[in-house]
């Protein structure tokens, strides 16, 4: 099996000059690079403790579910504004080119219980933030944050200082 930065297509100049845009879609298509990209995201979660497992829409579910699965962990998940059917808790975030608004059902998150983000890519940490805000809103604790992807250069962990946050490849740059 290739080392997984192997399964990443790099697409320069994409979506504007000077950008090198990491194409997760190149991971899922190859069953080999699906199957590593997930092995290694839960090898991240060796030895924490935690209840649940959250993804946001729609590429933290393609890997938080099968982790989820593999551990025997609930998998709860964020959803865009609108999508989740009974009464929910939102967060409305910035980014760069206007806001997004993310979701979680009010009860999906128990007081206390130890959650675990799962997600493709950290870039700004814009989504990670609002994320963590609606866990802990809900009074869930964030114990670890896990990333295939890391875009270093746009400075999302520091936005998540206060976290455990681990990627599996970390890229320079933007």
């Amino acid at each position: 099996m290739k080392p997984i930065e192997e399964y990443v297509r790099s697409i320069p100049d994409f979506p504007e000059p000077g950008i090198i845009f990491r194409d997760v879609t190149s991971v899922l298509q190859d069953a080999e690079g699906l199957h590593l990209a997930i092995d290694l995201m839960q090898e991240k979660l060796e030895g924490t403790e935690f209840d649940v497992i959250v993804g946001p829409e729609s590429r933290g579910f393609i890997f938080g579910v099968p982790i989820a699965y593999n551990l025997k962990k609930p998998f709860i998940p964020i959803r865009k504004k609108g999508k989740l059917p009974c009464e929910t808790a939102s967060v409305t975030y910035e980014l760069e080119y206007g806001s997004a608004e993310i979701e979680i059902h009010k009860d999906a998150i128990k007081k206390g219980q130890k959650v675990v983000i799962i997600d493709d890519l950290i870039a700004t940490g814009g989504t990670n933030e609002a994320m963590v805000e609606l866990i802990e809103g809900l009074g869930g604790e964030v114990v670890k944050c896990v990333f295939l992807m890391e875009l270093s250069g746009l400075k999302g962990r520091e936005r998540l200082s206060e976290y455990d946050v681990d990627s599996v490849i970390v890229y320079p740059g933007k």
